[in-house]
């Protein structure tokens, strides 16, 4: 049997180290080419739920690398480094690496389902009352919330709703967030009685710290709170399908 030897935490983990340079230089080069060139990064490669006419499949990857301010960045990659640093070494490089993409994707793919039963029954109650089909009343949208928001309510929706379904449609989701949590839930699993400290002075076990917080966002999360612009189900949805993988790959417990 393999013994665990515990990680020297001076020393990065060659896929987190990489994770971690891609992350800081994907967010100050998107700062660059928007701030001084006027490339439009965040339009591209941020994700948009599925009904957006911005959505691309390939949104599903790219928004994991994108971060919508240096504070957003340092607490994602504090968290991967911290969590990600003792993971990759128990599931090694290829499946460790596999493990972040597969918790980032299913995260988002969890977020963009929650966001479709949010915009399915507005989209057909807006359509019938304007009497423009569902596809072609999204097909003349502007490709921008104001624009959008304003052209709902100059056809005729109420002035509140059209600004609810643009905003639904055109605010897009950045961040390592749902990855960074997959990675939380495997260190939970894997060491369940190992010591987390909340807000480094208060101690409490991983696997608690691991429930407490999984239970919070998805309380918040089905709050559905306006102000809140936090993507607590892609939070939910990385925890849920890091369990999934850990399952099926029978990964157990360290400590």
């Amino acid at each position: 049997m393999e013994q665990y030897q515990p990680p020297r935490y001076t020393l990065l983990p060659e896929v987190t180290k990489h994770l971690l340079i891609i992350n800081i230089l994907a967010f100050f080069g998107t700062w660059v080419l928007e701030s001084r060139l006027h490339i439009d990064i965040v339009r591209h490669l941020a994700l948009y739920p599925f009904s957006s006419p911005l959505f691309r499949p390939y949104q599903l990857i790219t928004h994991m690398f994108l971060h919508g301010s240096l504070t957003h960045l340092f607490f994602n990659m504090f968290a991967l480094w911290m969590f990600g640093s003792v993971v990759e070494r128990i599931l090694r490089r290829q499946r460790y690496l596999l493990y972040y993409f597969l918790t980032g994707m299913g995260a988002a793919f969890l977020h963009l389902l929650v966001q479709e039963f949010q915009i399915r029954p507005l989209l057909a109650e807006l359509s019938a009352a304007v009497n423009v089909p569902p596809g072609e009343l999204l097909a003349a949208l502007p490709a921008s919330l104001r624009g959008a928001a304003y052209a709902l309510i100059k056809a005729g929706v109420p002035q509140e709703s059209g600004i609810q379904l643009a905003r639904l449609l055109f605010t897009p989701t950045v961040g390592a967030s749902g990855a960074v949590f997959g990675l939380l839930l495997a260190f939970g699993w894997m060491f369940p009685n190992s010591y987390v400290y909340i807000y480094f002075f208060f101690p409490m076990k991983a696997k608690y710290f691991v429930i407490l917080y999984g239970v919070l966002e998805l309380w918040f999360g089905i709050q559905g709170n306006p102000l809140d612009h936090i993507a607590h189900f892609a939070h939910v949805g990385g925890m849920l399908f890091g369990i999934i993988l850990l399952k099926v790959w029978k990964v157990r417990k360290i400590i």
